[in-house]
């Protein structure tokens, strides 16, 4: 994207579409005088009738027919009241301005910045929304029609209007496309069909984003994970035509490889529940059980950019899990990578085994810190909805410093109790150390609980985006499809360690 970094006025700026904020009380917005002797008295008129909407996320989209040259359309957006809308408001009503840019196919566009402004949210503030938001609500997804000749418009040139210090306008907007950026690549991750995206072609994607942002990257293959005796991937990949992979991301911020935090993603690319097959219903969309790794993968693409003080390790466990003569089975126990057994009680209870895995690898290669993301129950969606990522701990004090990170994000999460009632459950197996399947009831804390047995005494946080991963409908920040849940809270975490 050319983002312009000369300072612009009304009358300097050179694009089609002007972006301004519309607040319930025109004589709290900054700076209108300005715009208004611009655009003719009659804006005033308009706005005091009614036809001009303030209301949060209402567009007014106005044709301009005066002196200047290159502008031909205006779209006001409501924000509200002034002293109410806050900043996870506001990027959502940036995203809405993307979709109707998006929709009306327009590629570049002005936005004056002090429209916006707030008594919290000043300049800089507001560019780094944009940033985020635009170019979150841009995003389409891809799709393989082969009537579909409409070619893609891309959102490519973004200019300012503002008194503020272009340069910290600019920065600011740039940071928060590069997050948007990384959560569009999770998304499309996501969305891609189970053939095009198997193990093997994830380790690609993730070895390609190495070379490009000098990351330390190691990827383990079937013959190398069997040496090792990773029985939890292992046992899942039984069924494959597949091979696994054990994927490796570092990046290192500071002088020694101490103080590291681990991202752990879980990457089964399919699931079909393997013996314990899903129903048909259930199967559709599988695809997207890989939304764990994607979102690990999109903030080490924004850890990539934005080079912080701060040493991270990522681990990906990859592989499907599918039905055949050598597939796992229920009743089967298998060894872990560090040694435990379980008794495996639901082969579609699968993404713990490969996730404990990566949990011991992430540990071994450095981590001090772990968190690890996956699509993993069902159990999170009937406790809390599709809104809300479920989140289990060992660690009060890392918790809460992860919380700040979601808080700075405005991606919801929900803390789930793990009790040691919980626990006893877990590791309740007269065959084994621990079962892979306790019961329905408490799914969600069994599953990220059973993920917790293997960070033992390494401060952890289980993510289950089991419901925030994928939306069924198009929803304030994108379509329907992946979201790229997480990725910005990760990357967050990493930033705000770095300050």
């Amino acid at each position: 994207m050319n983002i312009e970094s000369a300072a612009k006025t009304f009358e300097t700026q050179t694009s089609e579409t002007l972006i301004i904020g519309v607040q319930k009380h025109r004589e709290q917005m900054k700076n209108w005088s300005a715009f208004s002797e611009f655009y003719g008295d009659v804006i005033d008129t308009w706005l005091h009738a009614g036809e001009i909407s303030s209301d949060v996320n209402k567009i007014t989209k106005l044709p301009y027919s005066g002196s200047h040259s290159s502008l031909k359309r205006i779209y006001f957006v409501g924000i509200g009241e002034r002293k109410n809308i806050t900043a996870n408001e506001l990027r959502e009503v940036f995203a809405t301005v993307g979709k109707e840019l998006k929709a009306a196919k327009v590629s570049d566009a002005a936005v004056w910045v002090e429209s916006f402004t707030t008594d919290q949210l000043e300049e800089a503030e507001v560019a780094y929304l944009a940033g985020e938001g635009l170019n979150l609500g841009y995003y389409s997804v891809q799709n393989y029609k082969t009537s579909s000749n409409e070619p893609n418009t891309y959102f490519d040139q973004i200019q300012f209007v503002t008194e503020a210090n272009m340069e910290d306008v600019i920065g600011n907007f740039e940071v928060g496309k590069i997050y948007a950026d990384a959560v569009n690549e999770a998304r499309t991750l996501i969305n891609l069909p189970p053939n095009l995206l198997t193990a093997s072609d994830l380790a690609d994607y993730a070895t390609e984003l190495a070379h490009i942002y000098g990351l330390e990257v190691e990827v383990l293959n079937k013959a190398q994970m069997e040496e090792l005796g990773m029985g939890g991937i292992l046992s899942v990949n039984k069924g494959s035509v597949e091979e696994p992979r054990l994927i490796t991301l570092k990046y290192q911020g500071k002088p020694e490889w101490e103080d590291v935090i681990g991202f752990v993603g879980k990457g089964v690319t399919y699931d079909t529940g393997g013996y314990s097959l899903k129903p048909r219903e259930g199967m559709v969309g599988m695809k997207g059980d890989m939304g764990g790794a994607a979102a690990v993968l999109g903030a080490m693409r924004i850890i990539g950019e934005t080079r912080p003080k701060q040493n991270v390790v990522a681990v990906i466990g990859s592989t499907d899990n599918m039905v055949s003569g050598d597939a796992f089975k229920p009743d089967d126990v298998i060894t872990m990578y560090n040694g435990k057994t379980v008794e495996v009680l639901n082969t579609d209870a699968e993404g713990r085994l490969v996730l404990a895995d990566a949990m011991t690898y992430a540990k071994q290669q450095g981590a001090n810190y772990l968190i690890d993301v996956a699509t993993l129950t069902g159990g999170v969606i009937v406790a809390l909805g599709k809104d809300k990522t479920g989140a289990l701990t060992n660690n009060e004090e890392f918790f809460e410093e992860f919380m700040g990170a979601a808080l700075e994000t405005g991606e919801f999460v929900w803390r789930l109790p793990l009790t040691e009632s919980d626990k006893k459950r877990i590791r309740k197996s007269e065959v084994a150390d621990l079962n892979n399947s306790p019961g329905r009831d408490g799914h969600m804390i069994f599953g990220g609980g059973f993920v917790g047995e293997f960070a033992e005494g390494t401060p952890w946080v289980h993510l289950d985006i089991a419901g925030t991963s994928d939306a069924d409908a198009p929803h304030a920040l994108g379509p329907k499809g992946g979201t790229g849940a997480m990725v910005r809270t990760l990357a967050a975490l990493v930033e705000l360690r770095d300050n």
